[in-house]
């Protein structure tokens, strides 16, 4: 289990993290998510011991990082794949590292095939592409056999089957009862990996919940509608409260409508002799979820390109 206390840092007058407050169980694939900036990368150094809270603390199995006396046995760390010597081999690599903490060569072996790296465990990092740096480095955070795993973003650089990989990689340790704790920009992938999300804006916590439910209360429901009377119909819902937008599949006769539900919908329609082809509720995903959620902690936005041929 990880535990965070008040987790603070600041750099100068610039506050990084304030004041993270969040459990992180065993038994449950836990997404860390947040904009560029959010402080995701600071909090898993701190909870690593490599950077040190201006206030608060933090456990991994109930003592600070830095009081595990076999910290590899204890607690498997991805966060930065290329911090490794580019003249070693792979093997060499987990072999100094499993010098260490006294395991067994064997051990070496087993990681470098469960990561996929045997056929290549002799030649040098150097000539590694990205994606065989972060199997290298998800390797060497499971050479301990550790219980608790804190990997940020695992799946950058990995093509669709690394990523399929890591996916049930992820999922079975979970499964096994240890605790995994893996940040992501691949809203899409986390929606499949994880069971519970912590999402943080601006270095404060904005969720800590369940995937399912942080869509369902989060995320932007809408409800979509194809008539061939779509104009008509717009008018008639037309409200407080109530959004309405051409629907991107189906134009000119589809709309998207937010802020009521296909009850409402339907009803309107039958009492004005509005046919309707298709009348389907819209869960949101956890990709708009999260953007509903985050729009205003992100540090920066990409203006809106104008459309073609609009510049004299």
């Amino acid at each position: 289990m990880i535990r965070a206390y008040e987790l603070t840092k600041r750099y100068g007058e610039t506050t990084v993290v304030q004041d993270l407050d969040f459990t992180v169980r065993p038994g449950t694939v836990t997404g860390f998510l947040g904009p560029n900036g959010a402080g995701k990368s600071t909090t898993m150094r701190m909870l690593l011991g490599l950077d040190s809270p201006t206030r608060g603390r933090s456990t991994i199995g109930g003592r600070a990082y830095a009081a595990h006396s076999a910290p590899l046995t204890e607690v498997g760390a991805l966060l930065e794949a290329r911090s490794v010597h580019p003249g070693r081999t792979a093997f060499n690599h987990l072999m100094a590292l499993a010098h260490t903490h006294g395991i067994p060569r064997s051990r070496v072996e087993h990681v470098l095939d469960l990561a996929g790296l045997t056929a290549v465990a002799h030649k040098r990092i150097k000539g590694f592409s990205l994606g065989m740096g972060q199997r290298l480095g998800i390797a060497a955070a499971l050479l301990g056999d550790p219980a608790t795993l804190i990997l940020d973003e695992p799946v950058n650089g990995l093509d669709p089957e690394g990523v399929l990989w890591i996916r049930n990689l992820l999922r079975s340790l979970a499964q096994q009862g240890r605790t995994v704790f893996v940040s992501s920009h691949l809203m899409s992938e986390m929606a499949l990996t994880a069971d519970h999300l912590i999402i943080v804006g601006r270095g404060r916590l904005l969720a800590d919940t369940t995937v399912a439910d942080f869509v369902a209360t989060a995320g932007s429901t809408s409800v979509k509608v194809v008539t061939p009377q779509a104009h008509a119909l717009r008018e008639l819902l037309t409200g407080p409260g109530i959004e309405i937008t051409p629907g991107p599949a189906t134009p000119p006769d589809g709309l998207e409508v937010r802020g009521t539900d296909a009850a409402h919908i339907g009803r309107t329609a039958a009492a004005h002799a509005i046919p309707l082809y298709e009348l389907t509720p819209q869960t949101a995903s956890l990709e708009q979820a999260f953007m509903d959620l985050t729009q205003e902690s992100v540090e920066y936005r990409i203006a809106t390109p104008e459309p073609t041929g609009a510049l004299a």
